[in-house]
């Protein structure tokens, strides 16, 4: 679920050094808080989604940027950087979580939740 703004009391993580993120067209995985992040570059611009694809449990920062989106190495499923939506909106979508950069470092602000241990999609009817 993408998020519309940052609460006041959002605390911001170091995710990785500008440095160190994606060149432009590229993903990555990046784990901080616990969690899997997902940073993708689109146009030289950074996007950071949850690293867990809904459908199978792909990990979304092994896949690539296929029209401006991320593209799960799995099975190909396509998410929007800037919603979190799927290719096929009733299929699914990731969370988005809001970037900055400060300095040298692109920062992240993460809710607290249980991580996904099971997929989200009813295989019978996909």
């Amino acid at each position: 679920m993408p998020f519309d703004s940052v609460k006041e009391d959002a605390v911001w993580q170091r995710l990785c050094s500008v440095a160190e993120a994606p060149a432009p067209g590229a993903v990555m995985e990046v784990e901080t808080g616990g969690q899997a992040v997902c940073l993708a570059n689109v146009g030289g611009e950074l996007a950071a989604l949850d690293n867990i694809c809904p459908h199978r449990l792909g990990p979304l920062g092994q896949g690539w940027i296929e029209g401006g989106a991320v593209v799960c190495p799995w099975h190909c499923w396509v998410f929007d950087v800037k919603t979190g939506v799927a290719a096929y909106p009733d299929k699914g979508q990731v969370a988005v979580f809001p970037l900055r950069v400060e300095g040298e470092s692109v920062l992240i602000a993460l809710p607290e939740r249980e991580p996904q241990t099971e997929p989200s999609v009813d295989e019978e009817n996909f």
